[in-house]
């Protein structure tokens, strides 16, 4: 599933794409894409709208339009999109679910080979409120804090890891970059999360914060499905410390990276570098 820095990559190649064009033409060819609510509805109340800014929140893409409505994107595991300039035709796709025509010619395809993803327009009233119930605070953002990720662990006794897998804990950090956030910070992903010391949540806030950096810097993790906008891929699985390496060298003692179960997924990390307290 594309995580924060993924999501950010999308939306940094799409800002200059959707950013003050009118949506000319929606089509909506998928009903699962705006469930419960009828996609041509939807696909008629976009219609017109002018962009005025790609944002994001986690993993939440958020298309903000002139007349203070949004559009919430949640790619989910296989959400991708595809933009093609004026003149130019969009490849076939089995897997395209909607296309979306600017004032320009150009077009922005959104394809989902699982079906996923959603779509939901929020009203102008609805959007802040959407998002704050089903988010927490922004990892990268100048404002947070080590002592913001601090209160959310507070009693908690599930491991570090499903902490922190919560959305609710910290926005935008999925399987991948929880991994590699434990790895940076010398933290065993088991250990329950209120039984980390203070120096252990700075030293986890300083590792989030450091995976997403590396992540957003090589345009996410391309694994599967995940392409970005022009087509391209992104390069951050070369750079995992952990994440995927079962039995190769740790880079930081040499020690061979295990592979455990943690909250149901799929956890790597390493033995020595990672002792597990509690």
């Amino acid at each position: 599933m594309p995580e924060l820095p993924e999501v950010e990559s999308v939306r940094r190649r799409l800002a200059p794409v959707l950013e003050g064009r009118v949506l000319e033409q929606v089509r909506i060819a998928d009903p699962r894409l705006t469930r419960p609510l009828d996609p041509l509805e939807v696909a008629h109340e976009l219609d017109g709208e002018r962009v005025a800014l790609v944002d994001r929140r986690g993993k939440y893409l958020i298309v903000r339009f002139e007349s203070g409505r949004a559009l919430l994107v949640h790619l989910r595991m296989t959400g991708s999109f595809l933009f093609s300039a004026a003149g130019a035709s969009l490849p076939e796709d089995t897997h395209r679910r909607a296309v979306v025509t600017l004032d320009d010619g150009s077009a922005v395809a959104y394809r989902d080979v699982r079906r996923f993803g959603t779509w939901l327009l929020l009203e102008p009233d609805e959007v802040d409120a959407y998002v704050d119930a089903r988010v927490g605070r922004e990892p990268l953002a100048t404002a947070y804090r080590s002592k913001h990720l601090a209160e959310r662990l507070v009693g908690r006794r599930a491991p570090v890891k499903a902490a922190i897998l919560d959305q609710r804990t910290v926005a935008g950090v999925g399987n991948i970059y929880a991994d590699e956030a434990l790895w940076r910070a010398r933290i065993h992903p088991r250990t329950p999360a209120e039984r980390l010391e203070p120096e252990e949540v700075k030293a986890l806030y300083k590792g989030i914060r450091e995976s997403l950096r590396a992540g957003i810097r090589r345009q996410g993790s391309t694994l599967r499905d995940y392409r970005l906008p022009d087509g391209t891929e992104g390069g951050a699985q070369n750079e995992f410390k952990v994440y995927g390496r079962g039995g190769e060298p740790c880079d930081r003692c040499g020690t061979p990276i295990d592979k455990i179960r943690v909250a149901g997924r799929g956890t790597w990390y390493c033995p020595r570098c990672q002792v597990r307290r509690g």
